[in-house]
């Protein structure tokens, strides 16, 4: 028995009325017609773990109604809209349970069409026991064929199938009437994210802020993010690495009548090595991973730009004509050759008889054959470097940004410096003012990043035992000298090719290991610093007996103290066991919790695992 047991509030079957005359043979077709069912993974982008498949439908075959917009378009001209939408989902549906697939069912449904399900017209619940399927595996996606009045309605009718276990999609967020107001007034589960936001976005700033903020906004709102129409692999790079956890598109698979049910793992592969290339420690690491923002096409200026055929002379003139320009690249059939200089040509051409030998000669005779070339995702900092190190090319000169490896523009040394600077004056904001080492906005974001690569590694919490006391008998000054000794042994005993180092603030530090003997760097940690911290006191003369101090203790009670020992909480995270920063953090400091219970310098390291998620838990 449906759960939904409120009485319709509208008959279904008027919606179904021709006009006189009797239904004609479209209208059978539409009533009585075959449809077939076909099906679109939804890939989460974590650990690869499946979310499920979107559900779609084809009209009958050999008939003007394949089409699934044509199917529909003539329904809702015959006033059958509904009630075809509702056939579409009892095949769908039918169809999955038969074919025995893992995962969520995503069915599409107008607003309209929801209302009248909701009402009876279509008992969700009932049709997804007998087809042997639990009720919280139906997700039903809300789309946009209707505009206004349905929408007012339809929170009610949301809440009572939520009740049932059934969830939700808001389909094609930003395109067409999806809007952010439907998003608070529905608070769907899954948000999928229309498919114009994915076309090129690893070359848009404005794509990537869109889904970027999306995906900020669906942390608060407990929603997953799915974004749809995803055709490259670079989209996919790029839409991982924005934070968005699951993807649908082309590039995964196609619509298919029994699709995939593999991991995909050639494509995860691919994907994970794309971002293991860049995934380098330091400032790079975090420039190379912020969008474009740290990357060459950032530096992308539009020039005019010549065929290797035309003439020295017409060259000079398009110089006269444009005198901001230094540099005019050389380019054949969309593929870059050569550079032509505004100085060099002048000074040819300044030379006795050269204009008149060579200004009608094409240009390719005094091009530079051999500019520096780059793609536009090349990291800032190794472009800096490959300028720096370019025989014959000077800071002074401009170069080429290609993608892949047809001409897009060029870029200036002068606003390459420009971008650095904006991007280490960032990067230093959030440091800390006491050790220069990354804060907690960095940290987060290196977090993030590991998360969403898919990369095992390790949490490592660092703290001082009794650092307070310490820091109230000897002195801020003291205090603070400690607290750089130890970031300079953290420092010391990482790869920074490998493994980062933060300061939270105060004592706490933050190691993310990826180094395979991080255990044996933690060990020597505690042994470095506890012997500096001697070394250190007897440089500044501060005179401490073998076996402590005296001082009061939070509670105002004199008591005997023994130096700052370190104290090391390390959380090994493998890929799909925690879903965010925040996890993260707790275990962490759970962890160093657990270290400071033992007495002087120790590594405590967490070996119970929590509860691997579901998949359709993953956000």
């Amino acid at each position: 028995m449906s759960c939904l047991s409120e009485p319709a509030q509208c008959d279904p079957l008027m919606l179904d009325q021709v006009q006189p005359g009797g239904r004609d043979s479209m209208t059978a077709l539409l009533l009585q017609g075959d449809l077939d069912a076909v099906f679109q993974p939804i890939l989460g982008l974590g650990e690869g773990e499946l979310l499920g498949y979107e559900g779609l439908i084809r009209g009958p075959r050999g008939s003007p109604l394949r089409a699934p917009d044509r199917l529909f378009e003539a329904a809702r001209a015959r006033n059958l809209g509904v009630r075809v939408e509702h056939r579409a989902c009892r095949v769908v549906v039918r169809r999955f349970a038969a074919l025995g697939l893992p995962g969520n069912v995503f069915l599409n449904l107008s607003p309209t069409a929801l209302l009248h399900a909701a009402n009876g017209a279509l008992d969700l619940v009932a049709l997804a026991v007998e087809s042997g399927l639990e009720p919280d595996r139906l997700v039903i996606e809300i789309t946009e064929q209707d505009q206004g009045a349905a929408w007012v309605d339809l929170s009610l009718a949301v809440a009572r199938l939520r009740a049932c276990g059934i969830r939700f999609a808001l389909d094609d967020l930003g395109s067409g009437f999806s809007n952010l107001g439907r998003w608070l007034n529905l608070r769907p589960e899954y948000i999928k994210t229309d498919k114009v936001f994915t076309a090129g976005i690893q070359n848009d700033l404005l794509r990537q802020q869109i889904l970027r903020s999306v995906c900020d906004i669906a942390i608060v709102a407990g929603a997953v993010v799915v974004a749809e129409g995803v055709e490259t692999l670079d989209e996919l790079v790029c839409i991982a690495g924005l934070g968005v956890a699951c993807a649908q598109g082309y590039y995964i698979e196609r619509p298919a009548a029994e699709p995939s049910r593999t991991r995909w793992s050639d494509l995860l592969t691919s994907l994970a090595d794309r971002r293991r290339a860049d995934s380098r420690g330091g400032l790079e690491a975090d420039l190379a991973h912020d969008g474009t923002e740290g990357r060459a096409l950032r530096l992308l200026r539009r020039v005019p730009h010549v065929s290797p055929a035309m003439t020295n002379e017409a060259v000079l003139d398009l110089f006269r004509q444009h005198p901001e320009l230094h540099t005019v690249p050389v380019v054949d059939e969309g593929v870059p050759v050569g550079v032509l200089a505004r100085a060099s040509l002048i000074e040819r051409f300044s030379l006795p008889f050269q204009r008149e030998l060579y200004g009608l000669k094409p240009c390719r005779l005094f091009m530079e054959a051999a500019p520096l070339i780059v793609d536009m995702h090349t990291p800032l900092m190794t472009l800096s470097r490959w300028l720096a190190e370019a025989e014959g090319h000077g800071l002074a000169n401009d170069f080429i940004i290609t993608g892949q490896g047809r001409y897009l523009g060029i870029g200036a040394s002068q606003d390459l410096l420009q971008a650095l600077n904006r991007l280490q004056l960032r990067a230093a904001q959030h440091a800390n003012p006491l050790t220069q080492l990354p804060g907690n906005v960095p940290i987060d974001r290196r977090i993030q990043r590991l998360l969403a690569d898919g990369l095992p590694f390790v949490v490592c919490h660092a703290d001082l035992d009794h650092f307070k006391p310490f820091n109230d008998v000897f002195g801020y000054r003291c205090g603070d000298d400690v607290l750089q000794l130890l970031g300079r042994v953290l420092s010391v005993h990482i790869d920074p090719g490998l493994d980062f180092l933060g300061h939270i603030g105060g004592d706490d530090f933050i190691l993310l290991f990826r180094s395979p003997d991080w255990q044996t760097r933690c060990e020597a940690m505690l042994g470095d610093f506890s012997q500096g911290l001697v070394r250190m006191l007897n440089e500044i003369g501060q005179a401490v007996a073998a076996g402590g101090y005296e001082a009061d203790d939070r509670q105002g009670r004199r008591r005997h103290y023994g130096l700052p020992t370190l104290s090391l909480g390390a959380v090994p995270v493998e890929p799909g066991i925690y879903q965010s920063r925040h996890q993260i953090a707790q275990a962490a400091s759970e962890a160093k919790a657990q270290a400071k219970k033992h007495a002087g310098a120790c590594l405590y390291v967490e070996r119970r695992q929590p509860r691997r998620p579901a998949a359709h838990q993953a956000a």
